[in-house]
């Protein structure tokens, strides 16, 4: 029988890791559960002796490698195709090699008498907790087509998002590393040059003159300078957002920011509510839809927050109270989960929040695309300013005299 290695939380708060032996992956959760623990996470050992499928390594996916996987498989499962001859034709015809030999090996260890479930449950860095979460309840409820086609849906919408956010930030980002080069150019070539000039008109240089004047001599005689600060500014960059304590800093700041905090609410709620939607159709109950759905949340004070829900709920309290009492999510969204609820139709009210949330979401980034334009020509602007101050004050301060 195989063993399960799983983590799950002891009176909410404690971490307990162990293993236990069951038949699937249904049982071991059930197991679990009956030893008041709320399982997180249950992967199955393949090392183990009593497990004779050995899992081997198959190479991380993108999420838009993760929308063709699902797409193609989908569309075959739903013709009532195997699953084995699904994999077969991934395996035989995908575009990519990395989905083909994914399907190879997923397709292996299913002839060997695993469930698609359990073989990519072996996986949670590959496919993640979601995918592999929906696809456990579709196989359990005997649904999986309409499991994958709601994972499709949900991947091609967190595509959009992400899609929405990049090419709002892609205009600032360009505009600011083209300031960065052409300013560096004018340090380094155009300052130098007026030096000689300069120091003939016999009169002290301004301030903001010299200074920017020893800047570039410095960079021209130290060039190796140029890339160093470059990369220095990407690495500090790159760290600020990804060390814990910077970032969970960040995260806090930026939900204080008017319009900045709309648009990361908005964006992790829309991840958060469609996935506790899509799960809450798969049959998963309401404790695991939250983990599932806390998976999606990247800003670290709104996890915390929602976290704290799960805890609430599984004490006896009802969802939409609980999110309530944590106060970050939008209420026009709480009022749609209560009367979900009240009215048992909570799944459909999940999908309405989702469209409201969408909407929503376009709004903002329209907003803020206006917005971020005048500002950067502000900026620009204010670059402009300075260097050609900079240049004219001597020759003005000159004719003065």
């Amino acid at each position: 029988m195989p063993i399960y290695n799983y983590v799950a939380l002891k009176n909410n708060k404690d971490v307990v890791k162990g293993k236990i032996e069951a038949a699937n992956h249904k049982e071991a959760r059930s197991i679990i559960r009956k030893m008041s623990l709320l399982p997180t996470q249950i992967v199955e050992d393949t090392k183990a002796e009593g497990n004779k499928i050995v899992a081997k390594k198959i190479q991380k996916m993108s999420l838009q490698d993760k929308i063709d996987f699902t797409s193609t498989f989908q569309i075959l499962v739903q013709s009532g195709i195997p699953v084995i001859e699904a994999l077969m034709f991934l395996e035989n015809d995908a575009a990519k090699a990395k989905l083909r030999n994914i399907a190879k090996e997923l397709r292996r260890q299913i002839i060997a008498g695993a469930t698609f479930a359990d073989t990519i449950a072996k996986y949670p860095k590959v496919f993640g907790q979601i995918y592999i979460g929906l696809v456990r309840a579709g196989e359990d409820s005997g649904e999986l087509e309409k499991t994958l086609e709601r994972l499709l849906e949900l991947q091609k919408k967190e595509a959009a998002i992400r899609g929405k956010v990049i090419g709002t930030l892609m205009y600032p980002i360009f505009v600011i590393v083209l300031a960065f080069v052409i300013v560096t150019i004018m340090l380094v070539f155009v300052f130098p040059a007026f030096r000689e000039m300069f120091e003939n008109l016999g009169k002290e240089l301004p301030p903001i003159t010299e200074f920017l004047m020893n800047i570039g001599e410095t960079l021209r005689t130290y060039w190796v300078l140029i890339p160093i600060i470059f990369v220095s500014m990407v690495v500090t960059i790159y760290t600020a957002f990804t060390w814990k304590v910077s970032k969970y800093f960040i995260d806090d700041f930026i939900l204080k920011v008017p319009l900045l905090s709309a648009l990361i609410t908005y964006s992790n709620f829309s991840n958060f509510v469609a996935v506790m939607q899509v799960a809450y159709e798969a049959g998963i109950p309401i404790i695991d839809c939250l983990f599932l759905s806390n998976i999606t949340i990247t800003n670290h004070t709104l996890q915390m927050k929602l976290a704290e829900t799960t805890t609430k709920v599984q004490q006896g309290q009802h969802l939409s109270l609980a999110l309530r009492s944590v106060n970050v999510m939008p209420k026009m969204i709480l009022f749609m989960i209560a009367t979900g609820e009240q009215s048992g139709r909570l799944g459909d009210m999940l999908l309405q929040a989702t469209i409201f949330i969408d909407k929503k979401l376009d709004t903002i980034i329209d907003t803020l695309t206006k917005m971020i334009e005048p500002m950067m020509l502000i900026v620009i602007g204010g670059i402009v300013l300075v260097l050609a101050l900079a240049l004219y004050l001597p020759l003005f301060s000159s004719y003065t005299a």
